[in-house]
């Protein structure tokens, strides 16, 4: 027991010195470039001091996993029981014959209009392309974005990678150990989010 206690303490005093030396690298790069907003943000997180964060969760049997692999198939496993605890194993479709309405391709106004809407400050999905970066793309991302929209309204049919989400878990409370005491958020791909935006418009209100 002691042992672990001592490898415990070892893992998050090495974490602490990580933190401390890249909230210094990171004030002082954004003091540099003159990011005020980051700036302030990082000063009040590193007024808060540092707030140990464990990577380490019990299994089924309420042991301790410190091993990377276990550690992630145990979130796997977990998210995997808890968002498809309502699937269905066969769902038989019956197709129904409508007159389908005529859906003009989006525009270049509206996928413009479908950037600006994107939040900023978030995190971004597997493309790690935050929204602020294809905010500031100007015109001529614009308007290639418009053009990969139109193809994919045209094919009706989404790219493999815009159907993954990253599952990141955040704390609720308890036991920061116990998976259950977490939930979890998806993280899109921003060009999906686009997509996503400028599909809103159909949508009833």
């Amino acid at each position: 027991m002691n042992n672990i206690r001592r490898e415990t303490n070892r893992h998050f005093g090495n974490r602490k010195r990580e933190y401390l030396k890249d909230k210094i690298d990171e004030l002082a790069m954004n003091s540099k470039n003159k990011n005020i907003r980051d700036l302030y943000r990082g000063i009040n997180d590193f007024k808060s001091g540092y707030q140990p964060s464990s990577n380490l969760v019990k299994d089924e049997n309420g042991d301790l996993l410190a091993d990377s692999h276990n550690i992630l198939t145990m979130w796997r496993n977990y998210f995997s029981q808890l968002l498809n605890v309502h699937r269905v194993s066969a769902v038989r479709q019956t197709e129904i014959h409508t007159a389908k309405p005529l859906v003009p391709d989006p525009s270049h106004f509206e996928v413009e209009s479908a950037i600006a809407k994107l939040k900023r400050y978030k995190s971004p999905g597997s493309d790690q392309i935050p929204a602020e970066l294809i905010q500031a793309g100007g015109e001529i991302l614009r308007s290639k974005i418009h053009n990969l929209i139109i193809s994919r309204w045209h094919k009706e049919k989404l790219p493999h990678q815009w159907k993954e989400s990253i599952i990141a878990p955040v704390y609720k409370k308890g036991y920061k150990t116990d998976c259950s005491n977490y939930w979890g958020i998806s993280l899109l791909l921003t060009s999906y989010k686009i997509l996503s935006n400028i599909l809103s418009r159909l949508s009833p209100h």
